[in-house]
């Protein structure tokens, strides 16, 4: 009878509890990253901004159809926010297209004319850095960095 009884109420306590939470809520949620851009030279153009998690994707993104983007008009204060940040490493590239051609324009194939910036303020010598160098861990709760853009000529 104690049997029948204590397996009658393990019934009724599963059945009150709570379903268990899908997958995508069990995932850690979701934040924000707001990036200060200083140092620009001018207010000529816009600013690309590419955040990715893909190492092989980095600095230009293209191949990474989940990198957050976004193109700002360029300004003496500037801030871009990216919203529903997963966490995890990304990487952070800025472009000053002061000509609003879509591009880095480079002086004779090699150095940069326009400003450029990296998280973690990466370092340029003869390419752009190296992801490692650039990498961000992004947790749950919402960030805030600065980047410094810097040109060449």
């Amino acid at each position: 009878m104690r049997a029948g009884l204590a397996g009658a109420a393990a019934a009724i306590l599963l059945a009150a509890a709570p379903p268990a939470a899908p997958r995508a809520i069990q995932q850690a949620a979701a934040t924000s990253v707001t990036i200060t851009v200083s140092g620009l030279r001018s207010d000529k153009g816009v600013v690309r901004a590419c955040m990715t998690s893909s190492k092989s994707a980095f600095p230009k993104c293209r191949r990474d159809p989940d990198a957050h983007r976004a193109v700002i008009k360029a300004a003496p204060e500037m801030r871009i926010r990216f919203e529903n940040v997963r966490p995890g490493e990304y990487a952070v590239a800025l472009l000053h297209d002061e000509n609003e051609n879509g591009k880095a324009d480079r002086v004779l194939g090699m150095a940069p004319r326009e400003g450029f910036g990296f998280s973690r303020d990466a370092p340029v010598r003869m390419a752009p850095p190296e992801w490692d160098d650039a990498v961000i861990r992004i947790g749950s709760a919402p960030m805030r960095m600065a980047i410094r853009m810097r040109y060449m000529l």
